[in-house]
């Protein structure tokens, strides 16, 4: 029997850095789904390999599990310097210790290493030059800041 190649080990290489301005928390209480919260964007910035602004309109749709931990569900678009829109999607998980939780919630300077908030985020956009970002994965490590969510985007290789 022939052997198979082994498939390719994936690395990651630093993409953009996005720092995303967040409104105050709705929280709707427990629903069908679960506890859910809605942040909204109110603007912020991209920079590394794009740069532009982020627009205001877009929010986080939280659900908080039993434990703590919040579902990631962020939707918000982007307008390049160059014009060009972009539309990102968030998704994943914050998590930790229930005091270090509940200091992000008060708005605390927390350090990040004390607890987990990563996410995977892909992009859609319509501009020939920027579709590569629509053919590769993302991960994002991430900071919780009492006014904006700040995280460095890896391409997984």
């Amino acid at each position: 029997m022939t052997a198979r190649p082994a498939p390719p080990v994936p690395s990651l290489e630093p993409a953009f850095e996005v720092v995303v301005h967040i409104g105050g928390v709705d929280d709707y209480g427990v629903t069908r789904a679960g506890h859910r919260r809605v942040i909204a964007i109110t603007g912020g910035r991209v920079t590394g390999s794009i740069t532009g602004e982020i627009l205001t309109g877009g929010a986080d749709w939280q659900l908080v599990r039993p434990d703590g931990t919040l579902e990631i569900d962020g939707r918000y678009s982007a307008r390049t310097d160059a014009g060009d829109l972009l539309y990102l999607q968030v998704a994943g998980v914050r998590s930790g210790e229930p005091a270090v939780l509940d200091a992000l919630l008060r708005g605390d300077a927390v350090d990040p290493s004390t607890y987990y908030f990563r996410t995977v985020v892909t992009i859609e956009t319509a501009a020939p030059h920027l579709a590569h970002l629509q053919r590769s994965v993302f991960v994002a490590s991430c900071i919780r800041d009492a006014d904006a969510v700040r995280y460095t985007a890896y391409r997984v290789t």
